[in-house]
């Protein structure tokens, strides 16, 4: 139900009246419903017409949205005003999801460089990715570009040795139970160095864009 709060500020709205906005922190709320959505911010784009980086602006309190602005987040949203106004409430209770990857069971995916074992691939609207990989790769020669992808990367060596080589450092060797945490939009790539091809354990975070 709609407080005498959320009326007022809707009629500051309505009148096109924009001191709303910074006591509202209208964009710390738009990012909390659009997170708690899982939508990227090309998604909401895409349902609202507005531009991206409008909306990065308004998330980051860096402009005021219009009022034709917030209609179309409304609109677009599919949500009232008083919800795009008052933050949504933290959940109570977990989700209780789970996912079970028996050995060998994961969802494959072959390279010329490496081979791929997806694991935990049947839960949607994961906030990390793990996967085992078989480092196949012998040599930086055989990597075409670096590899990069957006977010963050934790990486640990189950079976082994390899190197691993960075956009801005010096290649590094690691071994078995070795591990690393990096950002995986550098450029990086990774070659066996031991007599067998080398086993990594990798979680990935979600890019903004994912």
């Amino acid at each position: 139900m709609a407080t005498q709060t959320d009326s007022d500020a809707a009629l500051r709205i309505a009148s096109g009246r924009k001191a709303f906005v910074e006591p509202l922190r209208l964009g710390e709320r738009l990012k909390e419903i659009r997170l708690s959505n899982h939508w990227t911010l090309e998604d909401v784009s895409q349902r609202t017409g507005l531009a991206r980086s409008t909306l990065s602006k308004i998330e980051n309190d860096q402009i005021s949205p219009t009022f034709s602005a917030v209609q179309k987040l409304i609109g677009g949203l599919g949500i009232d005003l008083p919800q795009l106004l008052t933050p949504p409430k933290p959940q109570s209770h977990t989700l209780g999801r789970r996912d079970l990857t028996r050995v060998g069971e994961g969802q494959q995916h072959p390279t010329p460089t490496y081979e791929h074992e997806l694991l935990s691939w049947q839960l949607a609207q994961k906030r990390m990715i793990p996967f085992k990989t078989i480092v196949r790769a012998r040599s930086f020669d055989e990597f075409q570009e670096w590899v990069r992808h957006d977010g963050e990367e934790f990486l640990m060596v189950l079976d082994g040795d390899i190197l691993l080589y960075t956009e801005f450092y010096e290649p590094l060797r690691l071994t078995h139970g070795d591990s690393i945490y990096f950002d995986s939009d550098m450029g990086h790539a990774l070659v066996s160095v031991s007599e067998s091809d080398a086993v990594v354990l990798s979680v990935c975070t979600r890019g903004e864009n994912a």
